[in-house]
């Protein structure tokens, strides 16, 4: 069984590859069992254990077996440590053998940063150059460097609770050619951006409906419970809503949860998925003034399809 550590999983998966691998992905049959989603008690913020399975349609039999465990750890913080730590195991389908193991936390960033990017793709106006990120934690870079490339992104401005956070990032990213400050000012950055891509663990909305700007795509990525929020009522009225999956989102999301809730969003409102997208089902922008918003909360078949990926090119 081949281990492939997180700088490893960094060198090889390119996201212009990865991103079309995604969108195969989305284009064929595998089948995802609903993730398993436990609460742990730890003294202080909850922690989460995440185990998510998929494999590939048969004939005659899967090619691989996955599944990865992961834990989401608030508190580490304080630690000094990652809050989201985890492994994937990639079994052949044939035999159930391991194939590898692959580090978690490393293929999770680099796939869901790809599938925000790929939704893009779709929704986001080809001629976006201005991205606002907001938050610093370590699936921030990974969100700025994939929309940079499905879109002409020249501009990207950080938010984050931690100015110093955002302040460093930036520092690690800027480019003459894609140039990276930080910001105080959340209300401006977002009135003047033409994506806004959220990755925090807020329980409270961050972004407010009211800022929002024509055209503009909102890719909403770090909540994953349904008691977490970064885009208020608002948002969801304003636009026009696409998903990764929606038995995920309808299970997990708390943006998409919430609204149904208070009754202001019904499940039927709901555009589209990354199948629907993909499999040209259903159209992604319709106009250049169009808000649209995607909400992700992660697929065991993405991880599936970057572990396949990851694989074939070190195997190559």
């Amino acid at each position: 069984m081949r281990i492939v550590n997180a700088s490893e999983v960094d060198a090889v998966l390119g996201y212009a590859d990865l991103i079309g691998a995604l969108r195969d992905a989305f284009r064929r049959h595998t089948t995802v069992p609903l993730r398993h989603h436990h609460t742990i008690p730890t003294g202080g913020r909850e922690a989460t254990l995440l185990l998510m399975p998929a494999w590939s349609a048969p004939d005659p039999a899967p090619a691989h077996v996955g599944v990865k465990v992961v834990t989401v750890y608030p508190d580490n913080d304080a630690r000094n440590q990652p809050s989201v730590m985890g492994t994937y195991l990639l079994l052949d389908g044939s035999t159930g053998a391991p194939v590898a193991s692959i580090d978690g936390p490393a293929l999770t960033a680099r796939r869901t940063a790809a599938a925000s990017a790929l939704a893009a793709d779709y929704l986001a106006r080809p001629d976006a150059r201005r991205l606002l990120m907001v938050g610093t934690g370590r699936l921030a870079g990974n969100l700025i460097e994939a929309h940079a490339v499905a879109r002409p992104i020249r501009q990207t401005v950080i938010w984050g609770r931690d100015r110093s956070k955002a302040d460093q990032l930036a520092r690690r990213l800027d480019t003459n050619a894609h140039r990276v400050t930080a910001t105080d000012d959340l209300e401006t950055a977002a009135r003047e951006a033409h994506i806004i891509s959220c990755a925090t663990t807020s329980h409270d909305p961050l972004i407010q409906g009211e800022w929002l700007a024509e055209g503009v795509h909102v890719d909403l990525v770090g909540g994953f419970r349904p008691d977490m929020r970064e885009a208020d009522d608002r948002v969801i009225q304003r636009g026009r809503i696409f998903v990764d999956t929606r038995a995920g989102a309808l299970a997990e999301a708390g943006d998409i949860v919430q609204p149904i809730g208070t009754g202001i969003f019904q499940a039927d409102d709901i555009a589209g998925d990354l199948f629907d997208l993909c499999q040209g089902k259903q159209r992604g922008r319709q106009s250049p003034a169009e808000i649209t918003v995607f909400k992700s909360v992660g697929s065991a078949l993405e991880d599936l399809a970057a572990a396949e990926l990851l694989i074939a090119q070190v195997a190559s």
